[in-house]
Formats: structure tokens, sequence, C-alpha cells
């Protein structure tokens, strides 16, 4: 399965163009069969995923990014947001938003470490980590510390019952650190909006989880 996903992503972000210039990796080759493929598509297109709508954002992602750190990380990061909404209701700018208000500053640092003691890109707070299966010297692996975010989300997405805006700003949490971080979030949302060309789409994003837990 993880082998399938990266192979979507590196697919998917192929062509993908910036001003900053990445280091070179040897390519990875990974064998997939035509058959297995088919079925996760398959699987996918079931759930009602955009596949087409995650690779733009994807993209837009990456081109945001690549403006604070370098291209190649800029490429691995949004993949990482693109692979790991997959199979739930978050879109991969869902997780990019809460990247870029958490360390979009200091460049994606991953390891990075708040005043409080929050770790990683995604900034997740210790005890926050091992909740949901991860040691804390684990944040510091961007892989583990998307996936670990992903799930915080969705804990904070049935804590706000389903209103995707609240959970965000939940994400942080509450009192007047919470009220900057949603307007920080907001700003970075809007660049990512004007990347991808489609205001539209945002308002309809943050409103999918309302009619998702009606359902």
């Amino acid at each position: 399965m993880k082998k399938l996903i990266l192979l979507s992503a590196v697919m998917m972000l192929t062509g993908v163009s910036c001003n900053q210039t990445g280091l070179l990796r040897d390519p990875v080759t990974v064998v997939l069969s035509d058959s297995g493929f088919d079925m996760e598509v398959r699987r996918l297109m079931e759930q009602g995923v955009e596949l087409d709508e995650r690779k733009r954002q994807a993209r837009a992602i990456a081109t945001v990014f690549a403006r604070r750190t370098t291209a190649e990380r800029a490429h691995r990061l949004a993949s990482l947001c693109y692979m790991k909404t997959l199979g739930t209701d978050f879109m991969p700018v869902d997780l990019a938003e809460l990247a870029l208000a958490e360390t979009g500053s200091i460049g994606f640092d991953p390891k990075a470490v708040s005043s409080k003691g929050a770790l990683g890109v995604w900034q997740l707070m210790p005890y926050r980590a091992e909740s949901h299966g991860f040691r804390p010297n684990e944040m510091a692996d961007d892989e583990k510390c998307a996936e670990a975010a992903v799930r915080e989300l969705a804990t904070k997405v049935d804590m706000a019952r389903g209103n995707l805006v609240r959970a965000k700003k939940l994400y942080c949490g509450v009192g007047p650190e919470a009220d900057a971080y949603e307007i920080k979030r907001l700003r970075y949302q809007r660049e990512l909006l004007r990347e991808l060309g489609t205001p539209q789409q945002m308002r309809a994003d943050e409103t999918r989880f309302s009619s998702v837990k009606a359902s």
C-alpha cells in the first residue's frame, strides 16, 4: 500500500516547476502490478475521492512550500499532504494549511520545538503524539508527524461536531493564541487559494464535514 501511494505521489508531482533548485536524487523504482493499481484507484473512486483535484492541490502546495524551503523538501512535504489524506475526509490543502501556520515561517524545520514543547513540522505536543501511537522523538520524522497531524485533526473535527473551520482552530487550542493562529492560518489559506485559482473550492471544502456528518 505504501509503495502504491508513493508511486502515485511521485507521478503526481512530476513536472512541478519553481524557481528554487533542489538536490538531485537517484530515482527510486517501484514495481506495482496494473491490477493492484486499478483496484486501489477503484476503491478511492468508490469513496468519492477526487484524484484530479487532489493532484492539482498537491502541485499548488509544492509551489507555495517552495517559497519557504528547498524545491526538494517542498515536493516531499506536498507528497505527504497528498498521501496522508488519502482514505480520509481531508484534502491535501487541509494538512498544508496547518504546516504553513505551524512552521512555514521557519522553513518547515522537522526538529522544531515550540516554547510549550510542540514538536515537528506539524507541531504535535508529546502527549498528543503518544495518543496517536507515536513516540515524541518520532515527530522529527516528517511522515510520522504528518500521520499524527491527520489523526489529531480528525479528533478536533469530532470535538467541533463536524465543523472543519473550528476544528482547524482547535488544532492550536483555545484562547488568544488560537485566535492569532486562526488569523495566520487564513492568511496561508488565501495564498493557497491564489495558487489554485479557485476560491470557491475552499469554501466547499470547509463545509464538507457538516454534510458528511449529517449523512
